[in-house]
């Protein structure tokens, strides 16, 4: 697993696309320039990543007028450790011999917050997104 207590501005990107597409919960494939109009990503940028996601699995892809992009699966079958792991394999690992004072903490650092990615699903951060946006529309009521 990636060291991650130090997340790439990449990989919160991804985590911010792939929440954009659990709380859009379309059947109709999202287009590139939507997510990063709404997430203020770089379309450049968020160009590759969901390439790397959809290579990952994560995500599928449609090409033409109506083409974007789509979960690969529920959102309750995503967890956040899926999506950080597809960004940020090989970054940040400890070298396997590296025997160091802090090896032993840093590894069970990692395992821990890995732990608990694994166990959050992208269907439980769009469902708290959308209740917090609620508490913040306001109810015209006379």
């Amino acid at each position: 697993m990636a060291r991650l207590m130090n997340l790439s501005t990449k990989c919160e990107y991804a985590i911010l696309a792939v929440l954009d597409l659990a709380v859009q919960a379309s059947a109709q494939p999202v287009r590139i320039a939507d997510i990063a109009a709404r997430q203020e990503i770089p379309q450049k940028f968020l160009e590759g990543i969901l390439a790397e996601l959809k290579r990952g699995g994560l995500l599928e892809s449609r090409r033409g007028a109506e083409g974007g992009y789509l979960l690969g699966r529920s959102a309750e079958l995503i967890t956040v450790g899926e999506v950080v792991r597809a960004i940020e394999s090989g970054r940040g690992k400890l070298a396997s011999g590296d025997d160091g004072p802090l090896a032993r903490l840093f590894h069970d650092l990692d395992a821990s917050i890995g732990s608990v990615l694994d166990h959050r699903t992208f269907a439980e951060l769009a469902r708290e997104w959308r209740e917090r946006q609620a508490k913040y529309t306001p109810d015209w009521q006379i």
